[in-house]
């Protein structure tokens, strides 16, 4: 068995006070014998105001969360997936970026947010990413992490199975979600996707989340998850902050994928025919 923690934050417009956040919910982690923590998308600055958030936002190498965080991990001897930060990439651009990082506080894997959100929800709010950041180009997987080959992917990622099949074809044992999912879509979709993803790929699913009203205005969904390969729930957070934990079993993988080897039927696909 292996013990991980997964932080369920409500982050805010001060980069400091989500800093410390962060900082405590480590301690938190390894406190409770945990051996990795999961960490929502935007875990250091969630503000959709983008000239207020332009002028925290900072490179990787200055960015005072990533060091805080990469001081806690090594001092509090735990891994770390930080879901992740706004850092800037270029010119005015900025990358959705998440981090792994391992106990001696060093960065192992870095992912840049493939699928940015474009769309108008029902409540009224719009939402478009791609005004503001830069997409990623490459599925990314981290191996030697306490939970194995770790598969990393950002919130909107969850609605392209494709990459979820690319990273598991790849052998990984877990996938990580970090998220900041709204309420109507979570309402709809969220414990359905990621109960599909782990189902579909045959592997654990970790889903950090963001939850409750926001600095900002946003509301978040909530309900950080920990799925198993036969799509059962093993740990649902719901709309409480603070840091939950999980016990996870990765030979429950060879387990279910014994039972149903869908992984070893795929086949190629070839390109629809119109007849």
């Amino acid at each position: 068995m292996t013990r991980i923690a997964l932080f369920q934050s409500n982050s805010g417009i001060d980069p400091d006070a989500n800093g410390q956040a962060l900082i405590d919910a480590i301690g938190d982690a390894a406190a409770g014998g945990a051996e990795m923590l999961f960490t929502p998308e935007m875990s250091g600055l969630l503000d959709r105001v983008v000239q207020r958030a332009a002028k925290t936002v900072r490179f990787e190498d200055v960015d005072r969360d990533l060091a805080a965080c990469l001081e806690a991990a090594k001092r509090n001897r735990i891994w770390l997936h930080l879901g992740s930060l706004a850092v800037l990439v270029q010119g005015d651009k900025i990358a959705n970026r998440g981090f792994v990082i391992d106990r001696e506080g060093q960065v192992r894997a870095r992912y840049d947010k493939i699928h940015l959100f474009d769309v108008d929800v029902p409540t009224g709010e719009s939402w478009r990413e791609s005004a503001v950041y830069s997409h990623g180009k490459d599925a990314v997987l981290v191996s030697g992490t306490p939970v194995g080959k770790l598969g990393l992917t950002i919130c909107y990622d969850l609605r392209f199975p494709g990459l979820f099949a690319r990273i598991a074809e790849a052998d990984a044992d877990v996938i990580s979600v970090p998220a900041a999912f709204t309420v109507p879509t979570g309402r709809a979709h969220w414990h359905i996707l990621l109960r599909a993803r782990a189902i579909e790929a045959g592997l654990f699913v970790v889903a950090a989340a963001q939850v409750g009203r926001h600095e900002d205005g946003r509301q978040t969904f909530g309900h950080s998850l920990v799925v198993d390969p036969w799509g059962e729930v093993l740990l649902d957070m719901g709309e409480e902050k603070g840091v939950g934990f999980a016990d996870i079993d990765l030979s429950r993988i060879s387990d279910v994928r014994s039972r149903i080897p869908a992984l070893n039927h795929r086949r190629p696909i070839p390109a629809a025919v119109s007849q």
